[in-house]
């Protein structure tokens, strides 16, 4: 009896220390949220609210604040945070989670392994939705379907999940009249170029192109003609899905592989290889508990954000699912997305 009481208090005492040495690593640090795209957009818009209320949920109750590092559609970010920052739990990256997916195709300037990162989790899943302006008299898919040029659509650059992934995979799908134009640094600079007639549309995922272009999109001035999911959104019940105008098998695989299962890990929350497990373990479960934080919860229902959760964990398995797909599909997609 004796020695179970000793045992205990050793456990005890282990399990106190064990938390004030990790609760004293961070305390009085800044973490910092590495954001792939500019001030004002999707990706930006939810690290910005998730950075207010994590630090509360993180031993030590260190700082937490939001950086914008654009380029190449966040792949320069993802490169940085593999080969620059240091894994020691101070850094996170919050990029495309589509370059995952376009590391298994080759894409030139992946300096990463996708399978090496550590997954914290994501906030919300990419469900595409195509946007596009009243003025641009893109305002069905029949009227798409029907122009006799293309039509200007923008990107932020190669292998980004969305914009630019999904409209070339669509584009291939169902045989869409699109002239992709990308390389902007964001969906805050794609609205503007839209509302300037530069642009007709886009695409990336509704739960933050709601929020972003909510007054154009209520006030009718831009327009939902097609969703990229495999079953309607609840406020897009009558929005056509792009599966649904696929004509072959392959168009259907193609739609289902490159922009169904890929918009689970769009919108990741990454931590550099090598970030010790203790790390990773406080940080997965801070982001959970944001999540249900019910200050948190009180802004994204004012800002009208989506939430989806994504486990660090599913987004571990997700990610290395994508490294079995068939070699011929493997084929297709590179000369989709790459050529």
């Amino acid at each position: 009896m004796f020695r179970k009481t000793l045992f205990s208090i050793f456990l005890l005492s282990l399990f106190f220390s064990t938390n004030l040495c990790l609760a004293a690593s961070y305390e009085g640090k800044t973490i910092r949220i590495i954001v792939g795209y500019s001030a004002g957009g999707g990706y930006d818009t939810y690290a910005r609210v998730i950075a207010r209320h994590m630090g509360k949920h993180i031993p030590g109750n260190p700082s937490i604040i939001v950086e914008n590092m654009t380029g190449a559609g966040s792949l320069i970010s993802a490169n940085y945070l593999y080969k620059i920052a240091k894994p020691d739990g101070l850094t996170i990256g919050h990029f495309n989670g589509g370059l995952f997916f376009n590391q298994l195709m080759g894409q030139p300037g992946i300096e990463f392994d996708a399978t090496k990162f550590e997954f914290i989790g994501a906030a919300v899943t990419e469900d595409c939705a195509f946007a596009f302006t009243k003025a641009s008299g893109i305002t069905s898919m029949e009227k798409w379907m029907a122009s006799k040029t293309p039509v200007k659509m923008g990107g932020v650059g190669p292998g980004a999940y969305a914009p630019d992934n999904v409209i070339r995979i669509v584009k291939a799908a169902l045989s869409l009249p699109i002239q992709l134009i990308t390389g902007y640094k964001g969906t805050a600079d794609i609205r503007l170029a839209c509302e300037s007639g530069e642009l007709a549309g886009t695409t990336w995922g509704w739960a933050s192109m709601r929020v972003t272009w909510r007054k154009a999109i209520e006030s009718g001035e831009v327009v939902i003609v097609l969703q990229a999911v495999p079953k309607p959104l609840p406020d897009l019940p009558k929005v056509p899905l792009a599966i649904d105008f696929a004509k072959t098998d392959e168009a259907r695989q193609m739609i289902e592989l490159g922009i169904h299962n890929p918009g689970l890990f769009a919108r990741p929350f990454v931590l550099p290889p090598k970030t010790p497990k203790e790390n990773v373990h406080i940080l997965r479960k801070a982001f959970l508990d944001t999540l249900k934080d019910k200050e948190f919860l009180a802004e994204t229902e004012k800002s009208k954000l989506d939430l989806k959760p994504v486990t660090g964990e599913e987004l571990e398995k997700a990610v290395s699912g994508i490294f079995k797909m068939d070699p011929g599909m493997v084929s297709k997609m590179k000369d989709i997305l790459f050529k």
